[in-house]
């Protein structure tokens, strides 16, 4: 039996995109600041990722898939912030946002993270960019290094 698991230790061989919504920019900029942190941290040049910004959380699934379609990028890291309201808007939104995201990575086959905050407050959401429930974004440029790695890995798998 062999055992895959993706590793940081391979993290500049591969190349990155980042998508950030600029809705609620307030937390989106301090979690692309927690991804660029991690990727400054495992040795990523800044010549190995690009960032993309788009107008909300509902644009990223679409955004990410179109960028990966170039196949200039080994995995997408996709960063927003969805905060509840008053209204059904908040339901929309973040939903849509996992399912095209969901969908954009099964039909190119590369990984693209979901790295959307859906919370209930403004609160929540700033202790989730980097105050007391660490930072979000950092946690999913970790877990986008890993996935590239293992779908490096399960590339490399023969039938024998």
């Amino acid at each position: 039996m062999k055992v895959y698991e993706g590793s940081i230790l391979n993290a500049s061989r591969y190349r990155y995109a980042i998508v950030v919504s600029r809705w609620n920019d307030f937390i989106t900029e301090r979690l692309k600041e927690g991804a660029l942190l991690a990727f400054k941290k495992y040795g990523i040049p800044e010549e190995n990722y690009d960032i993309f910004y788009v107008s909300g959380s509902f644009e990223l699934g679409a955004t990410a898939k179109k960028i990966a379609q170039t196949q200039n990028y080994d995995g997408i890291l996709c960063l927003g912030c969805v905060i509840r309201g008053a209204t059904d808007h908040y339901e929309y939104v973040a939903g849509q946002a996992a399912s095209q995201i969901s969908r954009a990575t099964m039909d190119t086959n590369i990984p693209i993270i979901f790295g959307v905050l859906t919370t209930d407050t403004i609160e929540q959401a700033i202790e989730r960019a980097g105050t007391k429930a660490g930072n979000k974004g950092f946690e999913g440029a970790i877990a986008l290094i890993e996935m590239c790695d293992l779908y490096n890995q399960i590339e490399g798998i023969n039938k024998t």
